[in-house]
């Protein structure tokens, strides 16, 4: 099973008003595990880029003058992709971006239903909790330091680590042992339950402890919990 997945650096929130896709960066996945393949490329968005923008990922108006335009590069970028699922953090800002890239060069578009929202999955697991790419990376303990700016390869190379936590980790569907690959989880016996040893296990505590133990809860007084709880 092959899945892309892909970060967009953009001048702004909504290319209706004039905004243009400046980044792109993808990674692949096969069976839930990256090859080592990436996709990344700068683009001219032939255009100022705003102060805000700037500010986020560092990519000045002068910086990617002399890159390729989404017009030249839109078919090298779908030849990547092909046809498979596409693993984007917050992807009603992506798809819809790049949807309106490809019909300004009039490429075929890219259906939502294609998309693994990882932003859904991260609100449903923890509803209410922050789930931004950097939040995930603190909740899973992911190494993001060099992460100064947002960067398209950076964040998809992160997003990857995240994506493989948030559906239970690297090769969710491996089993070891048996030769078969698992499909569907074994349901657990219903009628077993926790019972109580036959016979209990030797203490580990000496004598000398024991009496150590005793003579610290009497100073303790008579509300003592202990007593409460192992009066003899």
């Amino acid at each position: 099973m092959r899945e892309i997945v892909m970060d967009t650096e953009t001048t702004g929130f909504d290319p209706k008003t004039g905004d243009r896709m400046v980044e792109i960066g993808c990674v692949e996945l096969i069976n839930h595990m990256p090859t080592g393949r990436t996709y990344h490329q700068y683009i001219n968005p032939e255009r100022d880029m705003p102060e805000g923008a700037f500010a986020v990922h560092g990519l000045s108006a002068e910086f990617l003058k002399d890159f390729p335009t989404f017009k030249e590069i839109a078919q090298d970028f779908l030849d990547f992709i092909g046809t498979d699922k596409l693993v984007i953090h917050n992807a009603g800002f992506d798809v819809p971006f790049l949807n309106a890239e490809l019909g300004w060069c009039n490429k075929p578009q890219i259906p939502m239903e294609r998309a693994i929202d990882t932003l859904l999955i991260a609100r449903k697991k923890f509803p209410g909790a922050g789930n931004s790419l950097d939040a995930l990376c603190r909740r899973y303990g992911i190494d993001n330091a060099h992460r100064t700016l947002h960067g398209a390869l950076l964040d998809s190379e992160i997003l990857a680590d995240v994506y493989l936590e948030l559906i239970g980790g690297r090769q969710p569907d491996l089993v070891l042992g048996g030769g078969e690959k698992q499909t569907e989880a074994k349901v657990p016996d219903e009628t077993w339950r926790p019972r109580p040893r036959p016979k209990a296990l030797a203490s580990r505590i000496t004598d000398e402890e024991r009496a150590a133990h005793d003579a610290f809860v009497e100073k303790l007084g008579d509300k003592a919990i202990w007593k409460k709880f192992a009066p003899n």
